[in-house]
C-alpha cells in the first residue's frame, strides 16, 4: 500500500495508506527515492499560518478574499521536491529504470500521466539525490535571476546572468533558496556575491561554498567594499530570500541608490518592519516579486518551467557535489517526516536541507 504525509492540524502529522490508481495508457508509476522537504512553505501548514487555511485565492481578481477557505485539515500532498525511479510504464517515452524528477508531494510512490503531470527525466549519471531541486526548486531559484535580467534588458534576455554578469550582488538569507540563488548568480558572472543571514551555522555554510560574509553592520560594511562612484555605494541587485520582513528591510539597505530587490520570499506574517520612508523612498529603490507562479512579462514562450528546470541540471552538474556537501544537512528515513516536520515547525530541530530517503533505514528507539 502507498502512503501519503498527512497534516491532520497545526503540529499534527501522521502517514496515511493511500490506494494508488491503475497506471493510464501513457503514464507511468514511480517508487519515490527521495523527498526534500521545504521549510518555508510545508511549515506554514503545520503552524497553521498559511494563508489558504484562512481565506480563499480568486486568480481571476488576485485576490485572497473572504468565503470558504482555499485549504483545510487533513493537507495531504504537500512538498514539491520528489524523485522517483519509474517502476512501471505504459508509454514509450519513459522506460523502468529511468528516475524523474516531480512535484507530488510527500508519498511512498505516485502514478502520473504526462498530459497532466509534469516531469523531468535525469540525465544519465546526475546524481538523483540532487534531483530534488530540478523540478521546482530549482525553477523557483532561477526566476530570480529571469527577474533581475529583466529589470535591466526587458524582453531582450538571452541568458540567466544578463541581471548578475559582472555586477556586485547581494543574498539576504542563506537558507536553500538563498544558497542557490548565490550559487546560480556566481555560476552566470557575478562580481561578488555576498550571502547574509542572522543564523551563524548557516552563514558558516555560506562561508564554506566561498561566499562573501559579512560581521557586525551588514549594510554598512558592505556600502564601504562597494564604491561605484560619489554618493554611489551598495548592491546592484539584492535577492531576498528569507521570509521575514526585517530581511526585507536589510535587503532595501544594502542597495545602491536606484537599485532592485528580487524578492523570493514568502511573508505569511505580513512585513510590518519594512520602512518604505528611509532608504526605499530616498534612494529611489525598486521592489519586484519574483514568484514562481509567472515569469517576467513577456518572456514566458522562452523562458518556461521546463528551460528553468534544464539551467538547474545544468547549474547542478557543474556545483551539485559542493552543494550536497554543504546544503544538504539531513538526510532521514521516510518514517521518521512527522518528528521531522514537527521539531522543525517547533524549531526544536534545525535543518538547511532535510530529505526523505527510501534507502535509510529507520533506526527506533
Amino acid at each position: 500500500m502507498n502512503r501519503v504525509l498527512s497534516i491532520d492540524g497545526p503540529g499534527e502529522i501522521s502517514w496515511v495508506d493511500e490506494k494508488l490508481p491503475d497506471v493510464p495508457d501513457g503514464g507511468f508509476r514511480v517508487e519515490t527515492l527521495f523527498s526534500g522537504v521545504s521549510a518555508g512553505t510545508e511549515l506554514t501548514f503545520v503552524k497553521g499560518v498559511n494563508p489558504y487555511l484562512k481565506s480563499v485565492w480568486d486568480p481571476s481578481l488576485g485576490l485572497f478574499t473572504e468565503g470558504t477557505p482555499g485549504a483545510a485539515y487533513p493537507v495531504r500532498g504537500i512538498g514539491y521536491m520528489q524523485v522517483g525511479e519509474v517502476v512501471e510504464s505504459r508509454t514509450s517515452i519513459l522506460k523502468p529504470g529511468a528516475r524523474v524528477a516531480m512535484a507530488y508531494g510527500h508519498r511512498t510512490g505516485y502514478v502520473a500521466d504526462p498530459m497532466t503531470d509534469r516531469f523531468v527525466e535525469l540525465p544519465p549519471g546526475f546524481d538523483p539525490l540532487m534531483g530534488i531541486y530540478v523540478a521546482h526548486m530549482g525553477p523557483i531559484c532561477a526566476n530570480g535571476l529571469l527577474h533581475a535580467a529583466h529589470d535591466l534588458h526587458g524582453q531582450a534576455v538571452q541568458s540567466l546572468g544578463d541581471g548578475v554578469r559582472g555586477r556586485r550582488v547581494a543574498v539576504t538569507g542563506a537558507g536553500v533558496v538563498g544558497l542557490l540563488v548565490a550559487q546560480f548568480a556566481r555560476a552566470y558572472g557575478a562580481a561578488e556575491v555576498a550571502v547574509l543571514d542572522e543564523t551563524p551555522d548557516r552563514l558558516a555554510i555560506a562561508d564554506k561554498l566561498g561566499f562573501l560574509t559579512v560581521s557586525g553592520n551588514p549594510a554598512l560594511e558592505l556600502k564601504r567594499r562597494w564604491r561605484h562612484g560619489p554618493n554611489d555605494r551598495g548592491a546592484d541587485v539584492v535577492f531576498q530570500c528569507r521570509g521575514q520582513a526585517r530581511a526585507l528591510a536589510l535587503a532595501l539597505k544594502l542597495l545602491r541608490p536606484q537599485g532592485a530587490v528580487i524578492d523570493l520570499a514568502f511573508y505569511t506574517e505580513g512585513a510590518h518592519e519594512v520602512r518604505l520612508g528611509e532608504e526605499f523612498h530616498h534612494n529611489g529603490l525598486t521592489l519586484r516579486c519574483a514568484q514562481i507562479g509567472r515569469v517576467p512579462r513577456g518572456l514566458a514562450h522562452t523562458w518556461d518551467r521546463e528551460r528553468l528546470s534544464h539551467e538547474t541540471i545544468r547549474l547542478l552538474r557543474e556545483h551539485g557535489d559542493e552543494l550536497g556537501e554543504h546544503v544538504i544537512t539531513d538526510v532521514v528515513a521516510f518514517d521518521e517526516a512527522p518528528d521531522l516536520l514537527y521539531d522543525l515547525a517547533t524549531r526544536r530541530r534545525h535543518a538547511v536541507q532535510a530529505v526523505l530517503s527510501r534507502d535509510v533505514q529507520h533506526e527506533s528507539g
